[in-house]
């Protein structure tokens, strides 16, 4: 994500805030500005600073201090387009329901503007029923149907997360039981979007499915059995030769939602370097394999080579910087080559949107 700043007093700010800490000024997304807008009062709404002649007012969700983005007053909508797509929230009678969701709409809503980043439709469900896109937010203990462990998940455009996933300690849990290197919220948003940008971008188009059918392999083989095969026998021992990850070996499904996964987390953090004018010029023998200009935006990148290339220079130095912190790697995988082509499928597939 690209940084931003307040527009009154152009302190850098981050996405979520509501406050600018410099100059004091309300502050809100504007997502068709895509900025972080400074806002004053006007009796029961609010205005631009510079003024733009219209009136706004955040969405509803505001008062559950779990949306920052505003809407014009003349609208009808009472939610942004990010919390337009929920279906179901948490009950907001229980505090750790409250802090739950908060953390859950912070990956949402940063998965949403990379969706717009990229051009891609994000349409609701409640516009389009067959073909729009909702969020469930579901808890083991306040399934309204009576339902017991809720799995997180993609089903026709609705996806299911479990709030369990939006506690930390939980989440490291099932990273650990299920041996896997990496497991954060804003993962699960990306892994869960993807199967559904397999449904718009790929099932319907001839050509881009047969091109599908080459790299990741043929879809219709038996899902069920195909994932309880990956549990009870796990990944082929040379498994990184040609998958991001062991989960995505288990059908060319999870294989494409996990490449789609990490082709979002590429873009954004090309996209962060590209804002802060990241370069890296390592002392090192090699300095040729990490060296590392982000002058480009990532987005209207044609060439996904240069794209690639400064991900991994900047990965390799943040994770050197953690090291240094005694924390994990930020991003502990390895790039293969049979996984590069499966991120340049996507790229291509993606980039009319961005270029539209």
């Amino acid at each position: 994500m690209r940084i931003f700043q307040c527009g009154n007093c152009q302190f850098p700010i981050y996405f979520e805030n509501t406050t600018c800490l410099n100059c004091g000024y309300a502050l809100g997304y504007h997502s068709e500005y895509d900025m972080m807008v400074p806002l004053q009062r006007d009796h029961e709404h609010w205005t631009l600073i510079p003024a733009d002649g219209q009136t706004y007012r955040y969405c509803a969700n505001y008062q559950h201090d779990v949306c920052n983005w505003i809407l014009p007053t003349g609208r009808e909508q009472e939610f942004c387009e990010a919390c337009a797509l929920n279906r179901t929230i948490p009950h907001l009678n229980s505090e750790d329901n409250l802090t739950a969701w908060h953390q859950l709409e912070k990956a949402k809503h940063r998965l949403i503007y990379g969706l717009k980043q990229l051009g891609l439709p994000v349409v609701s469900k409640n516009e389009q029923a067959e073909t729009g896109l909702a969020f469930d937010f579901l808890s083991d203990e306040k399934n309204e149907k009576g339902e017991k462990n809720i799995k997180t998940g993609h089903a026709n455009g609705l996806i299911t997360i479990n709030l369990a996933e939006a506690d930390s300690v939980h989440r490291e849990w099932i990273r650990r039981k299920l041996s896997e290197p990496y497991r954060t919220l804003i993962g699960h948003f990306r892994h869960e979007v993807g199967h559904y940008y397999w449904d718009r971008l790929v099932q319907p188009y001839p050509d881009e499915h047969a091109a599908f059918h080459r790299i990741f392999g043929d879809e219709t083989q038996d899902y069920a059995q195909s994932l309880e095969t990956y549990y009870q026998n796990g990944a082929d021992p040379n498994w990184q030769q040609s998958y991001i990850s062991q989960y995505a070996t288990a059908h060319p499904w999870e294989d494409w939602a996990e490449t789609w996964a990490h082709y979002l987390h590429v873009m954004d953090t090309v996209e962060t370097a590209y804002s802060f004018g990241l370069s890296l010029h390592p002392s090192i023998t090699y300095s040729d394999l990490l060296k590392s200009q982000a002058t480009f935006d990532p987005h209207s990148e044609t060439n996904f080579d240069r794209i690639i290339d400064a991900f991994i220079s900047i990965t390799f130095a943040i994770n050197s910087f953690n090291r240094g912190m005694g924390l994990s790697d930020v991003y502990p995988f390895v790039i293969a080559p049979a996984v590069k082509e499966k991120l340049r499928f996507i790229h291509k597939l993606v980039l009319p949107y961005s270029a539209g």
